[in-house]
């Protein structure tokens, strides 16, 4: 995920009718993270029955609720609102970065124009979010991976071997691409580099998807693809590098 600067000021924009009440805690969690989340606020019709159990966590997470009456059947007039309220965040100037908590792709268009205006933006949802607004993000976070109990050192191993039954084999010809970008004289490639090479080229990316924590661990359990290698750098800190193994063949 991108890393911003913890002073970068974030507002979190939820789509009620379309984000999970369960995952509300985590997904602030995971926003603040990464920057100051100056502004949060959670867009629906609360006069709705759907709505009545946000009472009580929206209190809790200091989370505002903004009221849209469903003025008509079949027209989403929540979405309008959230809209109309990002954009006015963003000519006011005081916001660095957008946090956009939905699973509907209707807001695919907002995300592309907030991005236009060089800002940052994080978009929540889960798997099922359409691929458009996936993509029309700077980082896409699926909810599925938040909340789950942190992975430990000694189940590492573990979800690292697991990669190739979690799907990872997806990520092999952006891997591919991102060594033939990238590779030194030697033919190695710094995972660093191609791990912001595939950010760019899938938003949605998150090595917790693929079952392990870390971006390394995924390319580790693409063992039977790619050659390995550790190198020492500066102090204690390590690179890791990794080339096909079709280059040395």
């Amino acid at each position: 995920m991108k890393d911003l600067d913890v002073h970068k000021k974030v507002a979190v924009l939820i789509d009620a009718d379309n984000a999970q009440l369960a995952k509300l805690s985590p997904i602030l969690d995971e926003i603040s993270a990464h920057g100051h989340v100056l502004i949060k606020r959670a867009y629906g019709d609360w006069s709705a029955d759907t709505l009545k159990s946000w009472k009580k966590p929206l209190n809790e997470l200091a989370i505002q609720p903004i009221q849209q009456f469903a003025y008509t059947t079949g027209k989403n007039s929540t979405d309008a609102s959230m809209i109309i309220d990002a954009m006015d965040l963003l000519y006011s100037d005081r916001i660095d970065a957008f946090a956009l908590v939905s699973s509907d792709s209707d807001f695919t268009k907002l995300a592309s124009r907030l991005r236009e205006s060089e800002k940052f933006v994080f978009g929540v949802g889960e798997k099922k979010t359409p691929v458009s607004f996936r993509n029309a993000c700077d980082d896409f976070i699926f909810t599925e991976n938040l909340g789950a109990e942190p992975v430990s050192n000694s189940s590492t191993q573990k979800a690292e071997n697991s990669a190739l039954s979690n799907g990872a084999e997806e990520l092999i010809p952006a891997l591919l691409k991102a060594w033939e970008l990238y590779q030194n004289d030697d033919g190695w490639v710094n995972a660093s580099s191609a791990g912001n090479f595939l950010k760019r080229a899938k938003p949605d990316f998150d090595p917790r998807t693929y079952g392990s924590p870390k971006f390394t661990g995924v390319v580790e359990g693409l063992s039977s693809i790619f050659e390995i290698t550790k190198q020492k750098s500066k102090g204690t800190t390590q690179t890791f590098l990794y080339r096909p193994k079709i280059a040395t063949a």
